[in-house]
C-alpha cells in the first residue's frame, strides 16, 4: 500500500510502499478513503507535539473515513463493507490515516453518517469526540443554559457550537467579523472579540451575570479570559488546552469551576477506547438528523499532494477542516 511517512521532524512528508497491515484480535482492516487533517498533525510533523508520543519513522493522520476490508478476530460489531469513521491512529505507536489502509481498534470507530460523504466524514472524529468531551462529558449541558465558545469557527468550536444548540443552550461564540455569518447561520451569536473586551461583551449579553459554561479551544490569555466570563457560584469552564500557567484567583472569586479535556489518552493508553464508538455513534445521530454538519474545505487533496495540505493548514491559507483524499 503507498502510505505518507514522516521521516523527520520539520521536514516533508514522502510517500512509499508499506505492506498492508494484518488486523489483530478486535481490530478491522480499513481501506482508507480520506484522512482528516488537524492542528496537532502539524505540530507533529514540528515534532512539538511530545504529548502525543510519535516516534519517527511514522504514517501521521489522525482521523479517517473507509471502508471495512477485513473484520480480525473477535469483532462482531462490524462487518466487510460496512463504511466507517474514526479517531483511529497517528498517536503513540499507532499507525496513522495517511495511506492506503489502516488496522483500527474496532472500539474507535462508529458506522459513517449515510448522509456524509467519506471526505466530510473525515472531518469530523477528533473534534466532534473533544467536543462532547468538553461540552456533554466535562461540562454536563442542559437545556437552557447560556454557552460560551471561545473560537466558535476553529475545528473543535464550529462542532461545539452545533452541538450546544443541538442540546437546547442558548450559543455564544467569540470570532473574528469575517466568521460572524457562519456563527449565524448555525443559530448561535457571534461575538466579535476584536471589538469587545470580556466585561464589555459580558455585560452586553449576560448582563454581568456571566455565561453558565465557557469552552476554552485556544489557550493561553483566552483561558483567562474564560475565568472572567463564567458566571458566578454555578458556572463551569473547559479547556481543550490549558496547559499553561494560569492565576485561579478570578475564577476562585467568582467560585466556578474548571475541567481539562485531554482527547488523546484512550489511544495512548488503550483504555476506555469504546467511549470513543459511542460517542460517534452520537454524532452520527446528530448528523443524520440534520443537527451537526461539518466545516469542509473545498479544495481536493490526495496522498500525492499532502505536503500542499499540511502547508495550507499551516498557513491557515484554506477555510474549512482540511481533508485528504485517498
Amino acid at each position: 500500500m503507498k502510505a505518507a511517512i514522516l521521516e523527520q521532524f520539520n521536514h516533508p512528508l514522502t510517500i512509499k510502499n508499506l505492506e498492508i497491515p494484518t488486523p489483530q484480535p478486535n481490530e478491522v482492516l480499513v481501506k482508507v478513503k480520506a484522512s482528516g487533517l488537524n492542528p496537532l498533525d502539524i505540530k507533529i510533523q514540528q515534532g512539538a507535539a511530545a504529548h502525543a508520543q510519535v516516534a519517527l519513522p511514522a504514517v501521521p493522520g489522525i482521523d479517517m473515513a473507509g471502508i471495512i476490508e477485513r473484520p480480525g478476530d473477535n469483532v462482531r460489531s462490524f462487518k466487510a463493507g460496512d463504511e466507517v469513521f474514526g479517531m483511529a491512529g497517528g498517536i503513540g505507536k499507532l499507525q496513522g490515516t495517511l495511506a492506503e489502509y489502516v488496522s483500527v481498534d474496532a472500539d474507535l470507530l462508529a458506522l459513517k453518517p449515510a448522509n456524509l460523504s467519506f471526505k466530510q466524514a473525515a472531518a469530523i472524529p477528533l473534534v466532534f469526540i473533544t467536543a462532547w468531551q468538553a461540552l456533554a462529558n466535562k461540562g454536563k449541558v442542559t437545556f437552557g443554559q447560556t454557552v460560551l465558545v471561545h473560537g466558535g469557527a476553529g475545528g473543535v468550536g464550529h462542532v461545539a457550537v452545533q452541538l450546544a444548540l443541538a442540546k437546547g443552550a442558548g450559543v455564544f461564540a467569540t470570532v473574528s467579523h469575517n466568521n460572524r455569518e457562519l456563527i449565524e447561520s448555525y443559530g448561535a451569536i457571534p461575538i466579535d472579540y476584536t471589538r469587545l473586551s470580556v466585561e464589555q461583551y459580558v455585560n452586553e449579553y449576560t448582563d454581568g451575570l456571566g455565561f453558565d459554561l465557557v469552552l476554552d479551544t485556544i489557550g493561553g490569555s483566552v483561558l483567562d479570559d474564560s475565568f472572567k466570563a463564567v458566571k458566578r457560584n454555578t458556572g463551569h469552564v473547559v479547556s481543550i488546552l490549558g496547559w499553561g500557567t494560569h492565576s485561579l484567583a478570578p475564577l476562585s472569586f467568582r467560585s466556578a469551576t474548571y475541567s481539562g479535556v485531554f482527547t488523546l489518552y484512550p489511544l495512548l493508553s488503550g483504555e476506555e477506547r469504546a467511549s470513543y464508538g459511542n460517542i460517534l455513534r452520537e454524532a452520527t445521530k446528530l448528523i443524520e438528523a440534520g443537527k451537526l454538519r461539518p466545516f469542509v474545505s473545498s479544495t481536493h487533496y490526495t496522498l500525492e499532494t499532502v505536503n500542499n495540505a499540511y502547508a495550507d493548514l499551516a498557513n491557515k491559507s484554506i477555510s474549512g477542516k482540511i481533508v485528504v483524499e485517498i
